[in-house]
């Protein structure tokens, strides 16, 4: 069991070390520190291809016959994103499209497929092919768009395995078990070297690989598991589902295109109006959402406890978004006289 995890940690690792060496030698995948991006919070030009060396670590997948089902999906889905990384982007149609099919596919190959909501919900098979499979999308871009400081998606990520892993495990699923510490043990190798100097970056292709990763074990817990309501996967992804939803509602409010970037997502707001520091910014988020965690995975059979749960996090979120908003305007104001 724990070779499970060293294995792709080590292999990982290993890949990381050599992919930021052979970066900077020849200047692949380097996300310039001088390119003027509302996103940027760096100060040295660094790699971007933190998910081609977790890549390599969950190859191990392949050793167990159900893990073997997520390789092809899993392979779209990293390169949904890895050409962004290389500066050679593919259109937005493109790439919406081979997440589709990375999503579609681990549908059908994983039976991961949600058909019961909770509270008496049901949908028809093929309506619930549909709800999983722009789930997983969803989730894949939601993981991408929190990913802006160092540690933070990765730690978002090893906190929602860890969650899965221990539902997995208290409900004798050995296979979902294994595909967590496979991708939990690649993950961890790459936080230790992106947290908290920032020697790596995740990358479009990293970002998108595990949000898709967690999104496919989250609806495969919910759907083949009766006692697993699909409202405690919601309030474990919550944080970066909301942080879509609510930035696009705002995007739209002001009338600015919701895929544009701009910089006012919440982690951008705690990094200027309260921590100031790029890993404290991640720590501060992740230490915030573990309690809501924490509760839901306590609770993984119950719909309404997971339901207040979401509304509380949403709560707090929203509250604390208005207060730091204000403040930044503010401080904004004052800068500009």
């Amino acid at each position: 069991m724990i070779s499970t995890f060293v294995y792709p940690f080590l292999i990982s690792l290993f890949m990381l070390i050599a992919i930021i060496y052979l970066s900077h030698k020849h200047q692949l995948f380097i996300d310039d520190a001088n390119y003027d991006k509302p996103q940027n919070y760096h100060i040295d030009s660094t790699p971007r291809a933190g998910g081609l060396g977790i890549i390599f670590g969950m190859f191990f997948l392949i050793l167990f016959p159900f893990g073997l089902k997520f390789i092809l999906p899993l392979t779209l889905a990293f390169f949904s994103g890895i050409f962004e990384d290389f500066h050679n982007s593919l259109s937005p149609k493109l790439r919406l499209i081979l997440q589709l099919i990375a999503a579609l596919s681990a549908v059908w190959f994983t039976n991961s497929v949600v058909t019961y909501l909770g509270l008496g919900i049901s949908l028809p098979y093929w309506a619930g092919i549909i709800f999983s499979t722009f789930a997983i999308v969803g989730m894949m871009n939601a993981i991408n768009i929190i990913d802006g400081f160092n540690g933070l998606a990765s730690g978002v990520i090893l906190l929602i395995l860890l969650s899965f892993g221990i539902t997995a495990f208290t409900h004798n699923n050995m296979d979902i078990f294994y595909i967590v510490l496979i991708t939990a043990g690649a993950t961890f190798a790459f936080l230790l070297l992106n947290f908290p100097k920032g020697k790596i970056f995740l990358g479009d292709g990293g970002a998108y690989m595990l949000g898709f990763i967690v999104a496919v074990i989250g609806i495969f817990l919910a759907g083949n598991f009766n006692d697993i309501s699909p409202w405690y996967i919601l309030a474990i992804f919550i944080y970066p589902v909301w942080e879509v939803l609510f930035s696009i509602t705002r995007k739209l409010y002001i009338g600015h295109s919701p895929m544009q970037p701009d910089s006012n997502h919440l982690h951008m707001l705690i990094y200027r109006q309260i921590t100031k520091n790029n890993p404290l910014t991640a720590i501060f988020i992740v230490l915030s959402t573990l309690p809501f965690m924490t509760l839901s995975t306590l609770f993984p059979n119950k719909s309404n406890t997971n339901i207040e749960i979401t509304g509380a996090f949403i709560l707090c979120y929203s509250l604390l978004y208005i207060y730091l908003y204000k403040k930044d305007f503010r401080a904004t104001i004052s800068k500009s006289k």
